[in-house]
């Protein structure tokens, strides 16, 4: 990584960003909470919880491997509490949507990010 590129937002800050930013792109209903990483200054983590009846809740690590890109790491997916088999067709087709709210949201913060 190039120095030039490297994330130079406070990490407090930015998850205030993502918190603003990220229920915007997500679909109705769903609520999403996004933390600064105590542990690595460049990772978010974030908790959605989908809308309805469904009870499902997914966390990521989103981390800026640079100024403008992002990697996103599934770190759980529960139903009712409880930890459940990710590997599901419908899970595969929520995390992939997720993971694209993600992006779209880093996205539109790539202005905040890349000075």
């Amino acid at each position: 990584m190039s120095s030039n590129d490297e994330l130079a937002v406070p990490q407090a800050d930015l998850a205030e960003s993502w918190q603003r930013t990220l229920p915007l792109r997500l679909n109705v209903g769903d609520r999403a909470e996004v933390l600064a990483d105590e542990a690595d200054p460049r990772t978010l983590r974030v908790h959605i919880q989908t809308a309805g009846r469904q009870m499902m809740e997914f966390d990521f690590a989103v981390q800026y491997v640079d100024s403008r890109e992002i990697d996103i790491q599934l770190t759980d997916v529960e139903k009712d509490g409880q930890t459940i088999d990710e590997r599901t067709e419908v899970i595969q087709e929520l995390i992939s949507d997720y993971r694209r709210h993600l992006h779209e949201c880093a996205q539109s913060l790539h202005q905040y990010t890349h000075s």
